[in-house]
């Protein structure tokens, strides 16, 4: 391997290593929103160069988890209200569409099983949803966007659904948790999962925005 081609290789997992650093950090809300995102001082800190720190930027601008402006330089990204609306929009035709794909697949009886972990969860969470207890339904949560990802099996709706689930992991730390609503959230969920289990992907679409609907409510109460 020549010297430039390794050089380019360690630019880019610099850039690949940053991107999923201040990702990580900007979902879990440990950069605020609209904070600014001193160049020399993250590259720093994540111990990379200004070049491929630039490059992990780029990208985050283009998932709406940073805000780049010209002569001011990087801010992590905020969501106004009409923002949150249009990445449910987009959530909504997404995963409608995914959800009846999952319900036609010959893996639709797989998500029964989910739809009975989400029973099970229901039921402890009505016990007392302590952070652990969260924490296993959001884990569970991923788990079904893993196993949407896998039977579909398209790239393109894959990369196409990344930055919307990225926005709501981030919505879900904002907004305040109801009990009322993560009660609700897994009877959705459970009723999604019997629907594409059952081959029925007209209830599963309509299960799947009726649990849209419901979340972009509680969303916009909780953060008005």
């Amino acid at each position: 391997m020549t010297e430039e081609r390794a050089g380019a290789m360690r630019a880019m997992n610099q850039s690949v290593r940053s991107y999923e650093q201040l990702k990580t950090e900007i979902i879990a809300g440990e950069l605020d929103p609209g904070a600014h995102l001193n160049e020399v001082q993250v590259a720093e800190r994540l111990g990379v160069s200004r070049t491929p720190l630039r490059e992990a930027l780029q990208r985050l601008d283009r998932e709406g988890l940073v805000r780049l402006v010209p002569g001011r330089g990087a801010f992590v990204g905020e969501l106004s209200l009409p923002e949150v609306r249009h990445l449910f929009q987009l959530r909504e035709a997404l995963e409608t569409h995914v959800v009846r794909l999952c319900a036609r697949s010959a893996r639709c009886r797989d998500f029964a099983s989910l739809a009975e972990e989400f029973g099970a969860h229901h039921a402890l969470l009505a016990d007392g949803a302590g952070a652990a207890r969260l924490d296993d339904y959001y884990e569970l949560t991923e788990r079904l966007d893993r196993e949407i990802d896998d039977v579909v099996a398209n790239p393109y709706l894959a990369r196409a659904m990344e930055p919307v689930r990225g926005q709501l992991r981030r919505l879900r730390r904002i907004a305040r948790r109801s009990p009322e609503r993560m009660l609700l959230s897994a009877t959705e969920h459970a009723a999604v999962c019997r629907a594409i289990a059952s081959g029925d992907g007209d209830r599963a679409a309509a299960a799947t925005a009726l649990h849209i609907g419901n979340s972009l409510r509680h969303i916009l109460d909780t953060t008005a």
